[in-house]
């Protein structure tokens, strides 16, 4: 089997939900802004890139990698720096292709950004065609499913008030969910204040989780944990810088809740220096920015530091939830998954078939590959000029 073709496809669904909520003051001639109270750039819009790799057997495979802005630059790499060495190739070598990806830019300095975005999607892509080779799930090709549902939090409560937060995270606990975590970072006595009232709705039982969005100091941070501990809190997410690795490990020797960090990485070596100064009690990885190769290694690694993995999931479309589930299954210090709705709404509008997350379980696809296909007529109405 041979590589014949390789198509990348910048995404822009611009009737899609705003990630986090409008929070007011879009500008309208362009499509990223910065986000009041937050450092990272923004779209307008629903943003991705996909990429398909056609084979000599005719079997077609898709790959996501997580681009939420710019995902024509993510595109140009694969089509210009990849594609012409891995025509040719054999899709199943998929490690022996991963590490020529790698290589490639390696002396020149390129560890991670958006080379290696373009490099997930490739591999993502080579997996399902792999899976579709032999009429098995990628999870089988992994070793086999530890778990057929994966336990899912609700991510985020896009409303203004916290009186709405409060009632909106009252009809998911309605709907069967048992864990939310709120997008925070908005001062320490802020933050503690929303958690609070949460808890009081929601009651003992309910599992919460805060992502600080790196907006804190090492003190701020270790502070509003121990106010978060005393609410029953299960994690506390980026808490600081992502580059200060003493920083993150003090918070975390500090507290007794849980620090995860991880999003924002890409490679086990990236992970592995976090590792080894026990700088995150859980890991999240972001297929859409590991691949499916990588975040194996990442969660094999994690597993020797007994460090549970937590994916990261937040604007990743249908391909990227169904690789994210499909490793989930298949790893054994699966932790719980993120669950994005108004993103997974727009993601199944693209799939012949969709994905599911019902009663806070996602189900697991069982079909041949990542168990998902690309409506590519339907596709073809979002992609960017």
């Amino acid at each position: 089997m041979k590589i014949t073709a390789i198509e990348a496809y910048p995404v822009k669904i611009r009737r899609g939900p705003v990630y986090l909520g409008d929070p007011g003051t879009l500008r309208k001639d362009h499509d990223y802004y910065l986000r009041p109270h937050y450092r990272s750039v923004y779209s307008r819009h629903l943003e991705t890139l996909l990429v398909k790799i056609t084979t000599d057997t005719g079997i077609v495979g898709w790959g996501e990698a997580l681009a939420p802005v710019v995902p024509e630059v993510t595109g140009e790499i694969v089509r210009r720096l990849f594609t012409p060495f891995l025509l040719g190739e054999d899709p199943r070598d998929v490690d022996v292709l991963w590490n020529k990806m790698y290589d490639s830019m390696r002396e020149r300095g390129h560890f991670t950004g958006f080379m290696v975005d373009a490099m997930t999607a490739v591999d993502v892509a080579l997996w399902d065609i792999f899976g579709k080779s032999v009429q098995l799930p990628v999870y089988r090709l992994l070793g086999g499913a530890y778990r057929q549902e994966l336990t899912a939090y609700v991510s985020g409560l896009p409303r203004e008030s916290l009186e709405e937060q409060v009632e909106l995270a009252l009809e998911w606990k309605a709907k069967g969910f048992t864990a939310i975590k709120l997008h925070l970072g908005h001062g320490v006595d802020h933050d503690v204040e929303v958690m609070r009232r949460l808890r009081e709705a929601l009651g003992g039982g309910f599992r919460l989780m805060l992502d600080a969005h790196w907006q804190y100091s090492v003190p701020e941070a270790i502070r509003l944990g121990r106010q978060l501990e005393a609410l029953n809190v299960e994690f506390l997410e980026a808490p600081t810088a992502p580059e200060d690795i003493a920083g993150t490990a003090e918070i975390a020797r500090a507290l007794d809740m849980a620090v995860a960090i991880g999003e924002a990485k890409r490679t086990c070596f990236q992970f592995k220096e976090r590792l080894i100064p026990r700088a995150a009690d859980i890991l999240q990885p972001d297929v859409g920015r590991t691949g499916i190769t990588e975040l194996r290694k990442i969660a094999q690694l994690a597993h020797a530091f007994n460090i549970p993995i937590a994916p990261h999931l937040s604007v990743g479309l249908g391909v990227c939830v169904a690789a994210t589930l499909q490793v989930s299954a298949a790893i054994c210090n699966f932790h719980i998954l993120e669950y994005q709705p108004t993103v997974l709404e727009e993601a199944n509008k693209l799939l012949k078939a969709p994905i599911v997350c019902e009663q806070g379980r996602y189900v697991l696809p069982d079909g041949p590959g990542l168990g998902v296909e690309i409506d590519e007529e339907k596709l073809k109405e979002h992609l960017a000029s």
